[in-house]
């Protein structure tokens, strides 16, 4: 089966390859998560779409890294305002990755990769000050501080 990926897969290629894959792969995995379309001639026109939107949110070289580092190191109070589980703190769900990339956005930071985030623990669970880590460049590592608060 000819595919053409939208999304970065492990072992398989990046956004805007075109892949050979078995069927069932390809049909069972690929196709349901949204990680693949199928190769067709308009989906082939689409791929420099999708390249050029893979671009657009990459980090540009390590120039660009260092940059991101200080707009995220620089944000003074990022916050996430989550429901509570009771008087102790802990959540009835977690934070994800997601929720703390749209809360460095929502402090007024840049749009970073959920992926590139690691989180303590890979979920957060309770409340108060975390650790978060961000791997903009193979050289280039963002810290700061996450502070989950019960609404």
């Amino acid at each position: 089966m000819k595919l053409i990926l939208t999304a970065d897969v492990d072992n398989l290629g990046a956004p805007g390859d075109t892949v050979e894959v078995k069927d069932g792969y390809g049909r069972n995995y690929l196709l349901p998560r949204g990680l693949a379309i199928v190769a067709t001639r308009g989906a082939e026109k689409q791929v420099e779409g999708i390249r050029r939107a893979q671009e657009a949110r990459a980090v540009r070289g390590l120039d660009h890294a260092k940059e991101l580092k200080d707009a995220i190191e620089g944000l003074e109070n990022v916050s996430l305002s989550v429901k509570t589980a009771g008087d102790s703190g802990k959540l009835f769900g977690s934070v994800t990755a997601a929720d703390v990339a749209g809360a460095i956005k929502a402090a007024g930071g840049p749009v970073v990769d959920k992926r590139s985030l690691e989180l303590p623990k890979a979920h957060i669970k309770a409340t108060g000050k975390h650790a978060i880590v961000v791997n903009l460049h193979p050289d280039v590592v963002a810290k700061f501080h996450l502070n989950v608060v019960g609404a």
